[in-house]
C-alpha cells in the first residue's frame, strides 16, 4: 500500500470516528490515536492532519456539494464511510493541490477507500457522485 493511500485510510478512520461521536471527539486526538496505531507504516503524518482538518474546515461547503451532487441521497441516509470518503475526495479534487494529486487520482483513490471500507456499491456511487462533481467544475473551467 501506497503512503499517500494509507495516509488517506487513516484520514478516512478518523473523520468516521469524528462523524460518529456526532463531531464531539477532538479531531487531532482521533488522529493522533490512529496514527499511533499505524506507525510502524506511515512516517509522515502531514498529509492526514491536513486531510483531516481540510475537510472539517471545509465540511459546510463539501455537504452542500454532496447534496446537489446527489439529491436523491440526503447527507444523513448516506452511510458514514461513503459520507466522509466523499468528503475527503471532494476536498482533494477542489481545495487540494492539483500537481501533488491531480483530480483523476482524487477520484480513483476516492473510490479505492469506497472499496476497501464501504458496501458492495459504494465504489459506484463515490465514482457517480465525484464524476458529476468533476464534471461541472470543468464545465465551469471551460466556460470562462
Amino acid at each position: 500500500m501506497s503512503s499517500r493511500h494509507l495516509a488517506r485510510s487513516i484520514a478516512l478512520q478518523s473523520l468516521y470516528e469524528w462523524d460518529f461521536s456526532g463531531e464531539k471527539k477532538d479531531p487531532k486526538e482521533v488522529i493522533e490515536k490512529n496514527v499511533e496505531d499505524a506507525k510502524d507504516e506511515i512516517k509522515d503524518t502531514e498529509f492526514i492532519y491536513s486531510l483531516v482538518q481540510g475537510v472539517i474546515s471545509n465540511i459546510e461547503e463539501l455537504n452542500k456539494i454532496i447534496s446537489a451532487a446527489a439529491p436523491e441521497w440526503p447527507l444523513d441516509k448516506i452511510t458514514t464511510v461513503d459520507r466522509n470518503v466523499l468528503r475527503i475526495g471532494l476536498y482533494e479534487l477542489i481545495y487540494g493541490n492539483k500537481e501533488e494529486v491531480p483530480p483523476k487520482v482524487a477520484i480513483n483513490e476516492a473510490i479505492e477507500l469506497a472499496k476497501s471500507f464501504g458496501g458492495s456499491s459504494s465504489g459506484r456511487f463515490i465514482n457517480g457522485v465525484l464524476g458529476t462533481v468533476y464534471k461541472e467544475i470543468n464545465e465551469e473551467v471551460d466556460l470562462k
